[in-house]
């Protein structure tokens, strides 16, 4: 196998594929990316941990036809130090040599042998084109609220439907609930048919900073009752659909609230960062009083002190205490787009809305926290 490829686009491969490799494995093959040339001068890179799969096509100089694996982390730590020039890789044996400019590296790897097969050829017949950019805007905003991606269990996954062109996406882990919907362009054979699928949160978390280094309007996802293959530009991400009743989360959402709060978004960040300072780490609450247009947040921890500090709202209820897991709100914050945000409230125990007060169709639900006393 020899090949030469930009700097760029061979670090660009490789940073997309390695987000599928596992570094402390039983399989050390595992932790190496597939690298092999393909007809019209491209090279093919492939990365495994059985859950998740990612390929990607890059253009090249394919001087001689060959496949091995490398090591992905030293791989691209080697390209990335590299000049902008062009790289060659030739391969002599289990030793793949890098040479760009004066600089030369030898590699040792495995063989291509030893890399498990990759099978990412899939029916289409259940399929759906949508738009790139609002699909990932939307993970990005309910993502975060699924349960840790390492359980495995419906609620570490996302929800997504697409009926004609809305995209509705959910996530929940219990303690909170996030929910999205999306105007989106949909480019599939059959729009009018409503299309369904339940997917890890860590495979869309991937996704999401996969489209950074990808350059495509549209994103095509193919799914069969186990697996499902998403393609963006070049690149293929496969994996498996969870199974399962996903729970019904449009139920949760209180439909009334008799008392809402506006206040501007980076002020509550700021206040809700100070007063964080002295809360125990255990449990991260953080008390809201709201009353007279001022909200004031409040946090203390036994061994340290105490903290208080006070934004003005736009705040006309009944005086109300409610108490949160602060990371739980700062998450949603630093997600939404809006500059101003609305507190949607009930009672100190009753579920709560933030929502923008822009026009998204955006909500997070968070269960507030019972105090002591």
């Amino acid at each position: 196998m020899r090949f030469i490829a930009g700097k760029e686009d061979l670090l660009n491969g490789i940073r997309i594929v390695e987000r599928a490799t596992v570094v402390k494995g039983l399989q050390p093959v595992l932790a190496n990316v597939l690298i092999e040339t393909l007809e019209n001068n491209q090279i093919k890179l492939t990365a495994t941990d059985f859950d998740l799969s990612i390929t990607t096509v890059i253009n090249a100089q394919v001087e001689e036809q060959g496949k091995f694996t490398l090591p992905a982390r030293k791989l691209g730590d080697i390209i990335s130090r590299l000049q902008d020039e062009l790289v060659k890789i030739e391969l002599n044996g289990s030793v793949a040599t890098i040479t760009c400019k004066k600089t030369k590296f030898d590699i040792i790897g495995i063989s291509a042998n030893e890399f498990p097969q990759v099978e990412e050829n899939i029916s289409e017949e259940d399929s759906i084109e949508i738009e790139t950019k609002p699909f990932i805007k939307a993970i990005r905003q309910v993502v975060s609220a699924a349960a840790n991606y390492e359980t495995n269990n419906l609620l570490s996954g996302v929800v997504c439907e697409v009926n004609k062109n809305i995209l509705e996406m959910a996530a929940t882990d219990g303690n909170r609930l996030a929910r999205v919907r999306e105007v989106v362009k949909n480019n599939s054979a059959d729009s009018e048919k409503t299309f369904e699928m339940l997917l890890s949160s860590r495979v869309l978390a991937e996704l999401s900073k996969i489209s950074l280094l990808t350059e495509s309007e549209n994103i095509k996802i193919c799914k069969e009752v186990k697996k499902i293959v998403i393609t963006i530009d070049r690149t293929k991400i496969i994996t498996r659909l969870m199974q399962g009743q996903f729970p019904k989360y449009n139920q949760l959402i209180p439909q009334t609230f008799p008392k809402e709060a506006i206040m501007d978004k980076f002020n509550l960040i700021s206040a809700l960062e100070r007063v964080a300072i002295m809360v125990n780490e255990k449990n991260s609450i953080v008390k809201f009083n709201f009353a007279d247009n001022q909200l004031t947040l409040s946090g203390d921890s036994p061994e340290a002190g105490n903290s208080q500090d006070i934004i003005d709202i736009k705040y006309s209820g009944e005086p109300l205490t409610i108490a949160f897991n602060y990371k739980f709100v700062l998450e949603f914050l630093k997600i939404v787009e809006s500059e101003e945000v609305a507190v949607k409230l009930n009672s100190s125990l009753s579920a709560t809305v933030f929502a923008p007060c822009s026009d998204e169709d955006y909500i997070y639900l968070v269960m507030p926290v019972q105090l002591r006393g």
